[in-house]
């Protein structure tokens, strides 16, 4: 149980909701396959697949979304539907009009829909109740968007507000490769992106390359700032941190994956041991990505974003697919 991606949000810490409650309110909404006319179905699963549907170890809860989707591409309906139109057209005398084609189409998906394969995948999301953590394990705010938008629609009550630092990621990233050093705690990789903000958009990428020297520099006094830039925190978890205050390709290096027991036969124990290790790991990281952005801009209550501020944000490009069941 490693997550990949990280979509941070924010709740009051201390909220106001156990797991047990949580658990009734996800009940309401558990996941079914899709029904014969269905396109797509969501709905809560078991992270474990048993019938617990909020995985609690000690103060830290994981949640499991499921969508099911029927693969019924457009391509496929229009071809049956222009072949049984020229069909028609020669029995009629004469062709189909845009109203009838449109039935046709509608009939023709009708029809299709229950024979159609479909695709499973699932999305996690970790909760912390105790320090304020909403992370979702989606590669970009628009997946996380699907997760957020189904917790909304289920819970009674959902006081999510969007992460805000006082530097932006860009500046912040740009501060330190101007000045070659990381904020402490952190060191600088070898994976960088930097983006031109005049109209051009003009964009260089470094993969395993130094970044200490003129060179980069050089495109930051050209008017270039990071979008992305891989960092070391603490010798344990390397990541890329993005303009966005996303965090992708996060990677547990071997100094914390060796903490685990490899001999544990237990398929339970062992998730439960990785999700402790993962959650305690990122209960260090977040607030020290936090403390190098300046800090957190404190949010009033009644100054609240409703939940659906969370995905105002331009969409980032995916980089991985959402694991399937």
């Amino acid at each position: 149980m490693w997550f990949k991606n990280l979509q941070i949000y924010r709740l009051p810490a201390k909220w106001d909701m156990s797991a047990e409650r949580l658990e009734e309110q996800l009940a309401k909404k558990p996941f079914h396959p899709c029904g014969s006319q269905d396109m797509e179905s969501r709905g809560w699963l078991s992270p474990l697949n048993n019938d617990v549907l909020v995985h609690a170890v000690g103060d830290q809860w994981l949640v499991s979304l499921g969508f099911e989707h029927r693969l019924l591409p457009s391509a496929v309906v229009k071809q049956e539907a222009d072949e049984r139109a020229e069909e028609l057209a020669e029995q009629q005398g004469y062709k189909l009009g845009r109203k009838q084609m449109k039935e046709l189409r509608e009939q023709i998906t009708q029809e299709l829909l229950p024979r159609a394969f479909t695709r499973r995948r699932r999305m996690f999301a970790w909760i912390d109740p105790v320090n304020g953590w909403l992370v979702v394990d989606a590669a970009s705010q628009s997946k996380a968007e699907d997760m957020l938008e189904q917790l909304r629609h289920t819970l009674d009550s959902f006081p999510l507000t969007l992460l805000r630092t006082e530097l932006s990621p860009m500046s912040a990233m740009a501060d330190w490769l101007a000045g070659g050093e990381a904020p402490t705690g952190f060191t600088i990789d070898q994976d960088c992106e930097l983006r031109s903000v005049s109209e051009d958009k003009a964009a260089v990428r470094y993969v395993r390359h130094p970044l200490e020297g003129d060179e980069v520099k050089g495109h930051l006094e050209a008017g270039k700032l990071p979008t992305r830039l891989a960092l070391t925190f603490d010798d344990r978890v390397s990541f890329v941190l993005t303009e966005k205050l996303e965090i992708k390709r996060l990677d547990f290096l071997d100094v914390v994956r060796d903490q685990i027991d490899g001999e544990k036969e237990d398929a339970e124990a062992l998730f439960n041991a990785e999700f402790a290790l993962m959650t305690g790991e990122l209960a260090h990281l977040l607030p020290a990505v936090v403390q190098a952005l300046g800090g957190e801009i404190a949010v009033a209550a009644g100054d609240q974003k409703p939940l659906e501020a969370a995905s105002s944000q331009p969409e980032a490009k995916a980089l991985a697919d959402d694991p399937p069941f």
